[in-house]
């Protein structure tokens, strides 16, 4: 069974950096991974606060939040 991933971002050097180097570094034949900008998708906000992530670059792994770096908070981009 595959593990499911979703990467929120905001577009910023830093989250794109981790987009590039982390995301993309994930073995597609065992982790499927969302990648989620919040330039495009604003309305993601509320669902990543929920999952507890705080600020992007972040990994959500089968649940569990990973912050990367510091590139933004979630209240700044709101």
């Amino acid at each position: 069974m595959k593990s499911t991933a979703i990467f929120y971002h905001a577009g910023c050097p830093v989250c794109v950096d981790a987009e590039q180097n982390l995301a993309a570094a994930l073995d597609p034949n065992r982790v499927n991974v969302e990648i989620v900008h919040f330039g495009d998708q604003p309305q993601r906000l509320g669902e990543a606060e929920q999952q507890g992530v705080k600020s992007v670059p972040a990994l959500v792994l089968d649940g569990q939040v990973f912050h990367i770096n510091f590139g933004a908070s979630l209240s700044d981009l709101r």
